[in-house]
């Protein structure tokens, strides 16, 4: 057993994995109950709010991802450039919620082959899923990038189909009359329950773009992270603007916001995908059967790209000592496998819990919700302290490889939106004073107070001090 990664992800894997690989249920199912909430212009305010400040976000982790390009990303660069127990809180909450969202994925991918398998049990589905995404993790990070590339490019592939036929809808070249913007003014559109809806739909756009960062935990296996990483986050405001933006502007105005169908947002039901709902409009009879393949592809890669990530965060804290040691060996073909077993073990004891006690399992996931937004805040907060590091410590930002768009807009944006996100999840519980819905819905964050807190008060950490951050490690021009 060794104790290091080895770098052969290559740029086009990075780029595809930027591109398309956090594609997934929330814009394939999901969007849909955006536009029905806020109605179209609610929707797309949201999407265009919660999108520019992702673009933010991935620009202040690209900054530092190049600087220090290490597995353990925003949870090391937390430890290095916060405060030691701010990282172990973000490193153990991440593993946390990819290991128990592989549970949600597996289960999801059983549910999408209901579809074509009615009478076959569940489980069986599951752990194919589940065998499948270990063995792809297992052989090397190699096959991790080739599989992610090749479903990512089936997802961009999808959701470019859905562009065009969605354009030669609306203007009336196929699918019957020209709509243009006629949905946009139906009954109380474009704006629909005003700013409440809209600060809800604010957390299903979240939702959409989580899994993002996944970039910055690719760094440590990239093989030119200097040149593949800032490539890689250049491509995101693309993906942000046509894979989203235009998405939802297109099924904003194909279908009304008063759909029964936008309702649902459980990959369960085909039929509540707008992406089927516009293609079937255009007359494609094969939409359902073709967007179960393509969604199901995205829930494999979903829990392919969980695994990878939590097993790579589970090395990173072992080789920071927050972490039992064992869980930095890596194998021959530089895997750490005990890492990889334990995330496994974890996410198949969690989907088993499915069996033996529902609500059980449905506490952990809802516990689990908000865990996105906490990476995302202590990503805005290690950008931030990390710039602040580099001005007293007078190093020329000039020298920065990579540098973040618009700062300190980006990172104080990102902070700003994420506590509005979370503590604004369910003001009700704590007006009500439900104890159950304040554990459920927040659990993620008192899981984080926790982490934080045992740490602090066992090993006396402290805020670093700006100058004393380490940054002789960093890479620079």
């Amino acid at each position: 057993m060794a104790n290091e990664v080895k770098r052969t992800l290559k740029t086009r894997h990075l780029s595809m994995i930027a591109l398309g690989g956090t594609i997934g249920t929330g814009l394939f199912v999901a969007s849909g109950s955006a536009i029905s909430q806020a109605g179209p212009g609610g929707a797309l305010v949201a999407y265009i709010g919660i999108g520019l400040m992702v673009y933010f976000l991935m620009t202040s982790l690209g900054e530092m991802a190049t600087c220090l390009p290490v597995s353990g990303s925003f949870a090391t660069y937390s430890t290095k450039f916060v405060d030691p127990a701010f990282g172990f809180a973000m490193g153990w909450n991440y593993w946390i919620n990819w290991a128990i969202t592989l549970a949600v994925d597996i289960s999801t991918a059983a549910i999408i082959m209901q579809y074509w398998f009615p009478h076959v049990p569940n489980y069986i589905f599951s752990l194919c899923a589940l065998i499948i995404v270990f063995v792809i993790n297992v052989l090397s990070v190699s096959s991790f990038g080739e599989t992610e590339y090749w479903m990512a490019l089936i997802k961009v592939i999808a959701v470019l189909a859905f562009l065009s036929v969605g354009v030669l809808t609306i203007v009336g070249i196929i699918g019957g009359h020209a709509v243009f913007l006629e949905n946009f003014h139906y009954k109380e559109a474009p704006f629909v329950g005003g700013i409440p809806a809209i600060v809800s739909v604010f957390i299903v756009a979240g939702f959409s773009f989580q899994g993002t960062e996944l970039v910055g935990i690719t760094a440590g296996e990239t093989e030119n992270p200097t040149k593949s990483i800032p490539k890689a986050i250049n491509q995101v405001f693309w993906r942000i603007l046509l894979f989203y933006v235009l998405s939802i502007f297109i099924i904003a105005c194909l279908i009304p916001y008063t759909s029964g169908s936008l309702l649902g947002s459980e990959a369960s039901d085909i039929a509540t995908s707008p992406f089927t709902l516009v293609f079937k409009r255009a007359g494609f009879s094969l939409a359902a059967s073709v967007m179960n393949a393509v969604i199901l592809t995205s829930v494999i890669s979903s829990a392919n790209s969980g695994l990878y990530a939590a097993t790579r965060m589970l090395f990173a804290m072992s080789k920071a000592g927050d972490a039992p040691k064992v869980m930095g060996l890596v194998n021959g073909h530089g895997i750490p496998v005990f890492s990889l077993l334990a995330t496994t073990f974890v996410g198949l004891l969690t989907f088993a819990t499915s069996f033996y006690g529902q609500k059980i399992y449905l506490f952990l996931i809802n516990a689990v919700g908000i865990t996105g937004f906490i990476t995302w805040f202590g990503i805005g907060i290690a950008h931030y302290r990390f710039r602040r590091a580099l001005k007293v410590q007078n190093i020329d930002n000039s020298k920065l490889i990579y540098k973040a768009k618009w700062f300190p807009i980006g990172p104080l944006l990102t902070v700003i939106i994420c506590l509005i996100i979370t503590i604004g999840q369910d003001i009700d519980a704590f007006k009500n004073f439900n104890v159950v819905d304040i554990l459920t819905t927040y659990g993620a964050v008192i899981l984080f107070a926790i982490l934080f807190l045992g740490y602090k008060l066992k090993n006396k950490s402290r805020l670093v001090a700006l100058k004393e951050i380490d940054l002789s490690k960093i890479k620079l021009k």
